[in-house]
């Protein structure tokens, strides 16, 4: 009874968001020409001209306008676009539309702006910039540069996800620990202290969600949060395949659009094939598991990521030795920036960005992208589907690397 109240309500806060998602498209058409203020998300630098990545948080667009040096990510422009040619499905994808005329504007900076400024100021390389205001501000990499990341196979650390926002829970849980323990102590002491401490740093977290404009994968990742934390007052499992699947029809109904998200879908699947891992693996040694893990989350990942993306790159091999790497890296880089350091490993991150690869195109065909995702899901329940994935995994990177 009560699963199929909570299937009712869900599918009903999806029926409402969509209409309201359509509301917002119908503004978008009741005139040809819609001009607003719009805040830059992404500069596509192209040879005569800009393709920018625009949001009102209506909706996001794409567009071009001529060269001008003096714009940057999360700067306002105020544009006219034509509205003509959208229709609702490309509405929420993310459409590109002809401007008609913009204008940059003077604005007070945000507090991620703020941020971002600080982070600018701290690093000389623009590269090193860039690579940092995305994973402490989820501020997109301009693509020249994402594909280094893209080339070394480590496009996944750099998205903020689980594992970022595990490691920000775990130094504010923390940093609040000790003071409220005092408080706590003397004033409250009826109190679940660990509870209430949790209870503020899913409120920190929260802002920090919003702080970061609401990205797919962090999206994910805190509802996951969120529902372990509830799960584990109600004695429920918390690494399930149900939970996942809650979580994902929870980001739909609230988030239509997210259902053309290539991140939030790349972010369900890693945590699924991580379950996946869990259900089969979870009694190997601790110490084989710690190297294993990586290796095989990063080869069942490989056919579903070159069916999006085909650059390849015989040192991808070395992507679940930079992950392990990285576990230490990410909570380093947060201390060293917080305290006023954040530059002294730039010489050894440029190295790292200067390294030259060959690069080489392969793509997953559709025929095994579909049988590979129908076994993973069948893996869920049938350890011969398993077995049989791993044939498939094994298979595949042969072909790709051989």
């Amino acid at each position: 009874m009560k699963k199929s109240l909570a299937s009712i309500i869900i599918f009903l806060v999806f029926l409402f968001n969509i209409i309201f998602e359509y509301s917002k498209y119908k503004d978008l058409k009741d005139e040809e020409v819609y001009s607003d203020t719009f805040k830059i998300l992404n500069i596509y630098d192209k040879e005569d001209y800009y393709v920018l990545k625009l949001t009102n948080n209506k909706f996001t667009f794409f567009t071009s306008i001529k060269k001008m040096e003096d714009i940057k990510k999360l700067d306002s422009i105020d544009l006219a676009l034509l509205s003509t040619k959208v229709d609702f499905i490309s509405f929420l994808k993310g459409f590109y539309s002809k401007s008609l005329f913009y204008d940059t504007l003077e604005h007070s900076p945000t507090f991620r702006q703020n941020i971002s400024d600080y982070v600018s100021t701290r690093h000389q390389d623009i590269r090193v910039t860039e690579l940092f205001n995305a994973l402490f501000l989820a501020i997109p990499i301009s693509k020249e540069y994402r594909d280094i990341y893209t080339n070394f196979g480590i496009s996944h650390l750099i998205a903020i996800s689980g594992f970022h926002l595990g490691i920000i829970a775990i130094i504010v849980y923390w940093i609040l620990y000790f003071p409220y323990s005092y408080l706590h102590q003397r004033y409250f002491s009826y109190r679940n202290r660990r509870f209430d401490i949790i209870a503020f740093t899913i409120f920190i977290l929260l802002f920090y969600l919003v702080l970061t404009d609401i990205v797919p994968s962090l999206l994910r990742a805190f509802i996951m949060f969120v529902l372990g934390v509830y799960f584990l007052r109600r004695n429920l499992e918390v690494f399930s395949f149900t939970t996942l699947f809650i979580t994902l029809f929870l980001i739909v109904s609230i988030f239509p659009k997210y259902l053309f998200s290539i991140s939030m879908w790349f972010s369900i699947i890693g945590v699924f094939y991580i379950f996946l891992y869990l259900q089969y693996f979870k009694n190997l040694p601790k110490l084989f598991t710690f190297i294993f893990f990586n290796f095989w989350i990063f080869f069942v990942f490989n056919p579903i990521v070159h069916f999006f993306f085909y650059n390849t790159s015989y040192e991808q091999l070395l992507s679940p030795f930079v992950t392990l790497f990285f576990t230490l890296f990410y909570p380093l880089e947060l201390f060293l920036h917080f305290f006023g350091y954040a530059d002294i490993l730039d010489k050894y991150i440029i190295l790292f960005l200067n390294y030259k690869m060959e690069i080489f195109e392969v793509s997953t065909p559709f025929w095994f992208f579909i049988s590979f995702v129908l076994c993973s899901l069948f893996s869920i329940f049938d350890k011969r589907a398993f077995i049989c994935l791993n044939i498939l995994l094994l298979g595949f990177n042969i072909y790709l690397y051989y």
